[in-house]
């Protein structure tokens, strides 16, 4: 089934946004919106195929876990058109599965983590336990793992968020945060591997305590870099390892307050893309900025989409071939579509001025 909504939605420049420093967003001068995939809350997930496709991997409900449901896969050859192909992990009746963890393993096989809650009177109850699924034909079929490292001791079951992605050490590499169990406040984000493609996965370092959904990102060699949300601060900040994750330093924050979830993805001319949501009144919307010194500085922020509630966000980007960048996001009220979806900007970063 395709799908394809009010196709060329340009919204006009109304709203302004700020980064960190207070800079105003404007918008990049090559850009196009569309609707891609309604009636979703989405939180997208974006992987490249081995093909030169694109996947994404999305929430089927719009609701944060208050209805039944489980998460689609669906995928593009450019990123404006979408074709549905399956559904990875099936929930289990009274259940919504909906946290993801996705990317593509170095055999070319979609690795997706996922977990979600049990519901009790339409409302979340428990934290699933995390399941492992993987398709070796772009999507289509997939083979489910019911199986992943225990949860912490008061902590529950781990909840996998952003993306999978090589290391130079063999491994796949991706974030998993709990909940505490006693302290319902608290939150913990570890760092996750596997050694074999993906189909078992090793617990390993705390990223950040106080942080919950974390976007990891291969500097090269055993660098690597994570876009943390701050539990009580509601911004992201950045966490550096040197050593393939065995341990993670920093915290230093990279958005203002309200500015969140972000990603990471290494342009084509060596650039840092952080991608973000932007929650702060007036502002609703997703904004990104560029790093031409491996995340130490930013630029000032571009806007990539506006939306009309807060309810919005959660970015995911890849590059397509010919350069052009592909973010997808999700909202609950944009202009001229006043319900959930997956909306997608196909843009062209700003020149790169050395």
């Amino acid at each position: 089934m395709k799908l394809h909504l009010l196709t060329w939605l340009f919204f006009t420049g109304v709203f302004n946004a700020g980064s960190i420093r207070g800079e105003v967003a404007t918008e990049p001068e090559d850009i196009v919106r569309y609707v891609a995939v309604d009636n979703v809350c989405a939180w997208p997930n974006l992987t490249l195929l081995k093909d030169g496709s694109i996947a994404a991997i999305i929430h089927n409900q719009p609701s944060h876990a208050r209805m039944e449901g489980d998460i689609d896969c669906w995928t593009s050859r450019d990123g404006a058109m979408w074709e549905k192909r399956a559904q990875p992990a099936p929930n289990a009746p009274g259940t919504v599965r909906m946290n993801v963890a996705a990317g593509k393993a170095t055999n070319g096989d979609l690795v997706v983590l996922c977990s979600g809650w049990t519901l009790k009177n339409g409302a979340p109850k428990t934290v699933l336990p995390c399941w492992v699924t993987r398709s070796a034909d772009s999507g289509s079929t997939w083979e489910v793992i019911r199986a992943f490292p225990e949860a912490e001791p008061g902590w529950t079951h781990f909840v996998p968020f952003g993306p999978i992605l090589p290391g130079e050490d063999g491994r796949l590499h991706t974030s998993c945060y709990a909940r505490g169990l006693e302290d319902r406040n608290a939150r913990q984000v570890w760092h996750f591997a596997s050694r074999d493609e993906g189909r078992t996965w090793k617990r390993g370092a705390v990223i950040g305590q106080d942080h919950n959904e974390t976007s990891i990102f291969h500097l090269g060699g055993k660098r690597w870099l994570a876009a943390a949300r701050n539990n009580a601060a509601a911004h992201v900040v950045l966490f550096r390892s040197d050593d393939d994750g065995e341990s993670w330093q920093g915290g230093e924050p990279i958005t203002a307050n309200r500015e969140l979830n972000a990603h990471l993805l290494r342009l084509a001319d060596g650039r840092i893309l952080l991608s973000y949501g932007n929650r702060s009144p007036g502002e609703f919307g997703v904004l990104a900025k560029f790093s031409t010194d491996e995340g130490r500085t930013w630029s000032t922020p571009v806007r990539l989409a506006h939306s009309l509630s807060s309810d919005c966000g959660y970015p995911s980007s890849v590059q397509r071939a010919d350069g052009r960048i592909v973010t997808a996001f999700y909202s609950a009220s944009a202009v001229n579509h006043e319900r959930y979806h997956m909306g997608v900007a196909i843009w062209k970063a700003p020149d790169f001025k050395p």
